[in-house]
């Protein structure tokens, strides 16, 4: 596998592991595949939705808890550690000068465009600053848009890029009948990115790396991605099922327990659609039962929470307890193929072996 080069960082293995909410991805499975040599993520959405003060104080239980997760991986780790946020949060401006602050190496941004930087950060902080700024796109359209805004702002573009196909779990950045078609697949819109940004490099004389995620599941689909122009890969779903997923146990045999024919395509509160896993909790909403539930954050700016079935975040923050009576889990498209739970190190040493065996035969 080739290591993967943005300006003075080095990632010696091409896998990011994704950012997953709420609580999925913590210190705990950020350190362990940053100690493998890819890029551990801890996601800031609801990070602080366990805190007394929550309700009362979203924004600071979660810049706390953000602070306290970044610290604990440090401790555990010396290996490269990000931070994945979204546009669509409303404190979205707090966590992002927090991550910098807190000197994370690299920031993944998505649900939503980032066209601009925050005011509670400033321009000149950003562009000195260790951390990589990656946006997350499902599209060269959107690539090139958010590129070309801090351009024409800033003088100054993304450190590296993040596209995701329809395969992925969570939200998803396509209408609901691109989902299934070829045209949006990760094979077809992966060029698209890489031609956008191609011009940028030119422009800037700066390395621009494309990572690919959205059904990226084992390591013959990171040697063929790669193949395909991808610096490196995105992955999620895979590392749920690991030690040191920060999720409950029942949340990981959740993960064990689905078949092809359980993963179904939601319409969220927060206005996407999303992959998700089928259960109780989803059948009661898909007949029209609506789970009472008192707003107590508005934590998101597209969520309309007083038309809402249900409450998106407390549904997520149960599951990852283990309440699936109460909520859902978010998956991959490949999940089913998951048959046991395994370690991080366990993982990578599998994901090489099969990069390995992809590479040979087709003769490299």
């Amino acid at each position: 596998m080739k290591n993967i080069t943005i300006d003075d960082l080095t990632i010696s293995v091409p896998v990011i592991q994704g950012g997953m909410g709420v609580g999925v991805s913590l210190s705990g499975l950020a350190s362990a595949v940053a100690n493998e040599g890819g890029v551990g993520v801890i996601s800031a959405t609801g990070i602080g939705m366990n805190e007394k003060d929550f309700y009362s104080d979203f924004m600071k239980s979660n810049k706390r808890i953000l602070i306290k997760e970044i610290k604990k991986t440090r401790e555990k780790s010396s290996g490269i550690i990000g931070v994945n946020l979204m546009v669509a949060l409303t404190d979205y401006a707090e966590l992002l000068a927090t991550s910098y602050n807190e000197g994370v190496d690299m920031v993944f941004v998505g649900a939503g465009l980032p066209l601009k930087i925050p005011k509670t950060i400033s321009v000149e902080e950003v562009k000195k600053s260790r951390t990589k700024f990656v946006p997350i796109v499902s599209s060269g359209r959107a690539a090139n848009i958010i590129f070309r805004s801090w351009k024409k702002r800033y003088n100054y573009v993304p450190d590296a890029v993040v596209v995701e196909g329809p395969r992925a779990g969570g939200h998803l950045g396509f209408k609901k009948e691109e989902i299934s078609s070829p045209d949006y697949s990760l094979e077809n819109i992966l060029p698209e990115v890489l031609n956008i940004i191609e011009k940028y490099r030119d422009e800037f004389k700066k390395d621009i790396p494309v990572i690919a995620a959205g059904g990226i599941y084992d390591g013959a689909d990171i040697y063929n991605i790669i193949k395909k122009g991808a610096n490196g890969t995105q992955m999620g779903t895979r590392f749920v099922a690991t030690d040191e997923c920060d999720a409950s146990i029942k949340f990981k045999e959740a993960y064990i327990k689905a078949k092809k024919e359980d993963i179904e395509i939601i319409k969220s509160p927060v206005g996407l659609p999303g992959r998700a896993i089928k259960n109780e909790f989803l059948e009661k909403v898909n007949t029209g039962e609506r789970q009472y539930f008192k707003c107590p954050c508005q934590c998101l700016k597209t969520c309309n929470f007083k038309s809402a079935s249900y409450c998106i975040a407390l549904a997520l923050v149960n599951a990852k307890q283990g309440s699936l009576d109460k909520g859902f889990a978010f998956a991959g498209e490949n999940v089913d193929r998951i048959d046991k739970i395994i370690s991080v190190k366990n993982l990578f040493k599998k994901l090489k072996e099969e990069y390995s065996r992809a590479a040979k035969a087709d003769g490299k």
